[in-house]
């Protein structure tokens, strides 16, 4: 049982000033695994407080003494390795092979990007008369969601780190223990105090409260679009930078001269990839009409090669959904999928036989789907692609880009010539061509309704900056 009541406030791990507690359940065996305290503003003020202290001395740091913190913190996470994969398979549900290779693999490498990426990044431009300088934004709240416990959070925390700004965050309540880990990580690598505070709790109280907090400078989230909007109203009152990580629905343009086998692939894996809980998923696959029937019989043959179950067990590929009312979600898209007349190709509704206990959906496609259909436009975070055709390259591009997000997009095929076309007609922030390895120096954000603001690397780095212009400054 994990029992973390207390929240991480300059420097120190100290009691709430209230007395409730959130439960955190394991999506697998629907068993309460610990409790965190559901933090007051009061906590939240000490924290900002801590904070907004602990800056003028941090953002005065140098450089090189950033980057050696970030040096320390890639040393101190890699120690922490097993304990890591432990959690986030206990608290999300992750298979044991996803936390490796992708849930602990992705922190890691944004503190090693981010440290990379440092070393060469310039705070001062001469131009001209001028002479520009980059400064700390100040005290940056970060809000993060529970699909990836550490992924969001490390990038926001090593851009943040890199610039000299402080921070106070919140991770999601339903996975909160890897983040009060990756404190315990910090604390060893030599973070200084009220440099990073955690700061436990509901959204409406604590990620309410650090988006309207007038001593916070910068608030950047990872969520849904209906909680960013909120956070940009907050925001507004007095006049708070923002940098908002959305929603998607992204495309998969599947090309005439593709393997039909990895395009199958490529559409399974997008959405059985932890659990479908991917705001850059691919979840509308659009393949030549010529190619429809062998892409569905090839869909057929191949998904029971992405086994559902156990967590724990290292051959399963799909875990649960991350809770009750998130499976609820997905069933009910289910249904909304069906009623419209879809033709569905796999999965429906319901759990996979033999696993009563746990939160577990089954791997779901539909065809034949009216693109102006829920399940064709909106985000249903969970195992649920729908299948379009189209008869011109144009066609597809044009059904891609006709959501209201932007977060991703996906090309299968070999012609370079019509990849590069999809790929740069896409109106996404993110193309991957061939399934291709991340870039974890290059930007990640969204287009439209799935975002503002930048990720990764130095684009990460220039997010938590203010560039001020002096003018006469003399040489």
């Amino acid at each position: 049982m994990y029992n973390y009541t207390r929240h991480y406030i300059n420097g120190e791990w100290v009691e709430s000033t209230g007395s409730e507690t959130i439960d955190v359940i394991n999506p697998a065996t629907e068993e309460k695994i610990g409790e965190i305290s559901s933090g007051t503003k009061e906590d939240l003020d000490k924290a900002v407080k801590a904070a907004k202290e602990a800056f003028p001395s941090f953002s005065q740091t140098t450089k090189e003494e950033r980057v050696q913190l970030l040096d320390n913190i890639v040393s101190e996470y890699e120690k922490r390795k097993d304990d890591l994969i432990k959690i986030i398979t206990e608290e999300l549900g992750s298979p044991l092979s996803f936390s490796e290779e992708v849930q602990y693999e992705m922190g890691l490498n944004h503190f090693k990007a981010t440290a990379k990426v440092l070393r060469d990044f310039e705070f001062t431009e001469d131009r001209g008369d001028s002479y520009i300088q980059k400064d700390a934004i100040g005290v940056a709240g970060l809000i993060t969601p529970w699909n990836f416990p550490t992924n969001q959070i490390c990038t926001k925390l090593a851009s943040a780190l890199a610039s000299g700004s402080t921070v106070v965050f919140k991770p999601a309540s339903k996975t909160p223990f890897a983040s009060i880990l990756l404190v315990e990580i910090l604390e060893k690598a030599g973070v200084p105090k009220g440099v990073v505070n955690l700061v436990n709790g509901s959204g409406s109280i604590i990620g309410d409260g650090i988006s309207s907090h007038p001593d916070i400078d910068f608030v950047s989230f990872t969520g849904s679009g209906k909680v960013g909007k909120n956070i940009m109203q907050n925001a507004a009152e007095d006049i708070k930078k923002v940098a908002l990580e959305l929603g998607g629905k992204s495309p998969i343009v599947v090309l005439e001269d593709a393997d039909v086998e990895t395009a199958a692939r490529t559409a399974i894996s997008n959405i059985a990839g932890n659990t479908g809980q991917v705001c850059s998923a691919g979840t509308r696959t659009f393949v030549p009409k010529n190619m429809h029937d062998k892409f569905v019989d090839a869909v057929k043959r191949l998904v029971d090669e992405y086994p559902i179950g156990d967590p724990q067990d290292k051959n399963t590929f799909m875990g649960p959904q991350v809770a009750k009312d998130q499976w609820e979600t997905v069933q009910d898209y289910i249904q909304k999928g069906i009623d419209s007349g879809a033709d569905l190709i796999v999965g429906g509704k319901g759990k996979p036989e033999g696993l009563d206990t746990g939160y577990y959906s089954r791997i779901t496609m539909f065809t034949n789907v009216d693109h102006d259909s829920q399940i064709a436009q909106e985000e249903i975070f969970g195992p649920v692609m729908t299948v379009f055709t189209y008869e011109t390259i144009e066609e597809a591009i044009e059904l891609a880009n006709d959501v209201i997000y932007g977060l991703a997009g996906y090309v299968v095929g070999e012609d370079p010539e019509k990849l590069a076309k999809v790929a740069k007609s896409i109106r996404a922030g993110r193309i991957v061509i061939n399934n291709t390895d991340p870039d974890f120096t290059a930007p990640f954000g969204g287009f439209k309704q799935s975002g503002i603001g930048r990720e990764w690397g130095d684009y990460g780095i220039e997010e938590f900056l203010e560039p001020k212009t002096i003018l006469g400054l003399p040489r």
